[in-house]
């Protein structure tokens, strides 16, 4: 399989850390969906993978959730899958909505990691982790992350795009490890295709969820 420049060395041991809502958006905005057994492949086929981590907030009291099939296929496939509940919230204008941030148990994972392999991936241009970042480099762990400056706004924070060793640019990756965004037939679930769904963002307005059930 072919590569692409990540920042590796070939003796590089490495760890994969995917904020799956933030790549999700990132992805739609670039209109192809992520296939996550070619990207285990086209990974592995990098240097030597440790670990890769999938994060992502769930919907439990929903008798169906969209991302259950995605959920359940990852964690059977070589993924190692870290969840937890969505929180309900009313904003000022009094509109239900949905939380699901899961900021925290990457940059602990990402921080515990550090110890175990020579370099992070992480999938994601969320801003806030900056300060992770450098907190590994000073451990003498490199980081390169991929996110997208090609949507509008760019979805790759430029505080994170300066504190990483290497960006990789996401539209780069999509003939490796993408395939074109479909739409569900009518009366389809969303959740039956093997991507990241709309109502998992961090923030969702009650209309969203409905949608995409």
């Amino acid at each position: 399989m072919a590569k692409i420049d990540l920042g590796f060395y070939p003796e590089d041991k490495f760890a994969i850390f995917i904020d799956g809502a933030n790549l999700y958006g990132a992805t739609k905005s670039l209109n192809f969906d992520v296939d996550y057994k070619r990207l285990l492949e086209f990974m592995k086929d990098q240097g030597t993978l440790v670990r890769a981590y999938y994060y992502t907030a769930i919907v439990e009291d929903q008798e169906y959730s969209p991302i259950r099939p995605l959920v359940d296929w990852l964690d059977y496939n070589g993924y190692t899958l870290v969840t937890k509940p969505t929180k309900e919230f009313t904003d000022a204008q009094g509109r239900r909505k949905i939380k699901g941030n899961m900021d925290i148990e990457i940059a602990v994972d990402i921080l515990e990691m550090a110890d175990h392999v020579d370099q992070i991936l992480l999938f994601s241009g969320d801003g806030d982790f900056r300060r992770v970042v450098e907190a590994v480099q000073k451990k003498g762990v490199r980081v390169t992350v991929v996110s997208t400056i090609k949507s509008q706004p760019p979805m790759l924070a430029d505080e994170l795009r300066r504190q990483v060793d290497t960006f990789v640019e996401l539209e780069q990756l999509q003939h490796f490890v993408g395939r074109p965004r479909q739409e569900p037939r009518q009366g389809q679930h969303e959740g039956a295709r093997n991507d990241f769904n709309d109502y998992n963002d961090d923030s969702i307005e009650e209309e969203d969820i409905a949608a995409a059930s």
